[in-house]
């Protein structure tokens, strides 16, 4: 986990108001679909591309699940883009960091949201903020990347 927060560039943002937990995985994830395609994510460009797409999909349903099981849903999420690369932020009422849980047998369901998050973010964090806390992470679209060149190239 980063210990400091980047500031994000200016770009654009899109914000989900959110109340309750009945649906919220569902509704963040048809969020970010949307705003990725305005974004010009999809359709991908390449099959690195794809997965990067399946991985922030990903991502969101875990941080999203994870305010709803540990810190009574999540309040808000924010969406933030610019140059390729991609901003979650999800905001709580709970301010206590996210933390692991102990190693256990990985073919037992959950409990796995954070490594996931390890693996597949490139970067991600919490900060206390309004008597709760934000947990953000950060990707960047592969065909995007500085230096990127395409599979088979």
């Amino acid at each position: 986990m980063a210990m400091t927060e980047r500031q994000p560039e200016a770009g654009q943002t899109r914000r989900l108001a959110l109340y309750g937990t009945k649906g919220v995985v569902t509704r963040c994830r048809d969020f970010t679909t949307r705003a990725l395609a305005d974004w010009g994510w999809t359709p991908p460009v390449d099959e690195e591309d794809r997965e990067c797409v399946e991985d922030v999909l990903l991502l969101v349903s875990e941080v999203v699940t994870n305010a709803c099981l540990h810190a009574g849903g999540p309040r808000e999420m924010v969406l933030r883009h610019r140059d390729g690369r991609l901003r979650v932020e999800v905001a709580d009422a709970n301010p206590a960091p996210p933390l692991p849980r102990a190693p256990r047998d990985a073919s037992l369901p959950g409990g796995h949201g954070l490594m996931v998050l390890q693996r597949l973010a490139e970067d991600w964090g919490s900060v206390v903020q309004g008597g709760g806390k934000v947990v953000w992470l950060e990707i960047t679209l592969p065909s995007r990347a500085p230096g990127h060149r395409p599979a088979g190239r």
